[in-house]
């Protein structure tokens, strides 16, 4: 497959990874109009296929790779990714790991975090909304990068995508139950009504866990896909100004 250039308004890892190729789509860059203009990968919205399609032939272009899209339920499984995975329409899972270079990990997203990783001989992606992040997604992936590889968690770099951020994302009681971690990660703000609600730093909560499981290299973020209506889709902007939101994919391949 000829590899073409990433778009320049793509997201790229800040890391040492010359063993890997990486970045994080945004809205630009493709072909999808009205709502979804113009780069939306996501099958499962309204959005013409056969611009979905393009799209992510352009993401497959940029990648030099097949790019393994996941049908991804906000749980914790991992997925190793084998050629058969190109059979199935989309594999179920939150995550993935690849130790062949023809094969890419792909997470879609649209506020949830996607996280890449890097490590010696292999590459892995995840997607960590709450639930996930609350499961041990992320946890889990470094697991499966370790027993992939033999490698140490020091080994094992990680780059944290666009996702909404901490003055946006509104929560209950429920995620704080689940998620724990540092009370300093939650700001209490009451919402109209007068209900308990908290605004969640997800970027900052996961990287308190990525360095719990031992990670010393951990980069990205900064970016709010809900504040930044021209730049990113947002699942949770569209039920604010009710424009459907198309999806963007981070993606990874092992050179």
């Amino acid at each position: 497959m000829n590899q073409a250039v990433p778009h320049p308004d793509w997201l790229r890892p800040d890391w040492d990874a010359p063993q890997s190729l990486a970045f994080m789509t945004t809205r630009a860059g493709g072909v999808s109009g009205g709502a979804y203009a113009s780069m939306n990968v996501g099958r499962a919205v309204a959005d013409d296929p056969a611009a979905v399609a393009e799209n992510r032939a352009r993401v497959a272009r940029a990648l030099g790779a097949t790019p393994v899209f996941l049908r991804q339920v906000h749980g914790a499984e991992v997925l190793h990714l084998r050629r058969e995975h190109l059979a199935d329409e989309a594999p179920s899972a939150d995550a993935a790991i690849s130790t062949n270079a023809e094969l890419a990990v792909a997470i879609q997203v649209a506020d949830c975090l996607p996280v890449l990783f890097a490590a010696p001989g292999a590459v892995g992606g995840a997607h960590a909304g709450w639930r996930g992040l609350a499961g041990g997604v992320l946890e889990n992936t470094v697991a499966a990068l370790r027993a992939a590889t033999g490698c140490r968690a020091d080994q094992v770099q990680a780059w944290l995508g666009a996702c909404i951020g901490a003055e946006a994302f509104e929560v209950g009681e429920e995620v704080l139950t689940a998620c724990g971690g540092d009370p300093s990660y939650y700001v209490y703000r009451a919402n109209a009504q007068g209900e308990a609600r908290w605004r969640a730093d997800l970027a900052g909560l996961a990287r308190a866990r990525l360095a719990a499981a031992g990670l010393t290299r951990i980069g990205g973020g900064g970016w709010c896909t809900f504040s930044e209506a021209s730049r990113f889709f947002s699942f949770r902007r569209e039920r604010v100004d009710g424009q459907p939101s198309g999806r963007m994919v981070a993606a990874i391949r092992l050179r």
